[in-house]
């Protein structure tokens, strides 16, 4: 015999009466066919691309006449000059490189001036340096170095009038033309990875969303909170920078499903139920209903129930209270 709950709500001219039957006033909602991609969230911070990150290190001993890139966190052009120094070993090589020159124009001799001219690329002097020797025709004592990419001076270790050695780091530069949002995932986030669609991402004070499907898992778990990182590649538009607090939102694979909210879902002992609205007016059935979470506000039906049924979708406290004193379950 099927078993029907019904709930009577009496009509009663009392204020406070009044109040209860507000609060236990039964809305109700169908089963409606909608998207059923799954988000999930999780929050990360942007980062520089290592691989955008550029060192301007000499190959010679020398000091600084003028430095132009004065500014940490200048922003810089490629082919922009970044400082003027001199160098004994340069000046050295520019002289016997314009020496060389001047003699293969009255003897050639190729090997001669491709040897000379070798030693200056070697010292890592720029082609515009180099042809300057030739165009200016004389070696000049300052040499000036330029930034490699565009970018952000992101270190400077000198000063005008400094001395440096081979091998220091005079300029660090960053391309941002591109970052990296590292996210924390959990260990049971990463079965599914394979299933997520793409990413969206947001920023605070930023209302554009990115998205991006470029992700490396760091094969490296944290075990002070048993987390995974998992870097996201983003072009940058200009408004990223690193140190940037991101909230990550993963998509799954898009589809149609029956979808309700998760106020018309009670779980009970390992089950979930709903209580179908019924042919007559404060008449409602439950019914066992398999589900698949989709995030914290919608469950994917799986089984149970049809499109376009209607079920309650709130007070199902009181639902589950009266069947339980019915035996309904």
């Amino acid at each position: 015999m099927k078993k029907i709950l019904w709930i009577l709500i009496p009509f009663v001219l009392v204020a406070a009466d009044v109040k209860v039957e507000q609060l236990f006033s039964v809305q109700s909602v169908k089963v409606k066919k909608q998207d059923s991609s799954i988000k999930a969230s999780n929050y990360g911070y942007v980062k520089e691309d290592e691989s955008r990150v550029y060192k301007v290190v000499p190959r010679f001993d020398g000091y600084v006449l003028e430095l132009f890139a004065n500014k940490v966190y200048m922003k810089v052009k490629k082919g922009q000059a970044l400082v003027s120094v001199y160098s004994p070993a340069v000046f050295k090589a520019k002289d016997e490189y314009l020496n060389a020159y001047k003699y293969t124009r009255k003897r050639p001799n190729k090997g001669m001036l491709e040897s000379s001219r070798l030693k200056l690329e070697l010292l890592g002097l720029s082609k515009v340096e180099i042809n300057k020797v030739v165009n200016s025709g004389k070696a000049g004592r300052a040499t000036t170095l330029y930034s490699p990419v565009d970018g952000y001076i992101f270190k400077k270790s000198i000063s005008k009038g400094s001395a440096f050695t081979d091998k220091t780091e005079l300029f660090t530069i960053v391309n941002l033309d591109e970052v990296w949002v590292e996210a924390k995932i959990y260990e049971e986030q990463r079965a599914s990875l394979n299933t997520i669609e793409k990413f969206e991402l947001s920023f605070k004070g930023l209302a554009k969303k990115y998205e991006s499907t470029n992700t490396l898992l760091y094969p490296v778990l944290d075990p002070k909170d048993a987390t995974l990182t998992l870097r996201i590649r983003l072009k940058n538009d200009g408004s990223l920078f690193p140190g940037m607090y991101a909230k990550v939102e993963s998509v799954s694979q898009s589809g149609q499903g029956l979808i309700l909210p998760s106020t018309a879902v009670i779980r009970k002992t390992g089950h979930f139920y709903v209580f179908m609205v019924g042919e007559f007016k404060g008449e409602y059935e439950p019914r066992e209903v398999e589900v698949k979470v989709l995030d914290a506000s919608r469950y994917l039906i799986t089984k149970g129930l049809m499109e376009n049924d209607e079920v309650v979708n709130n007070a199902l406290f009181m639902m589950d209270s009266d069947a339980q004193i019915n035996g309904l379950y």
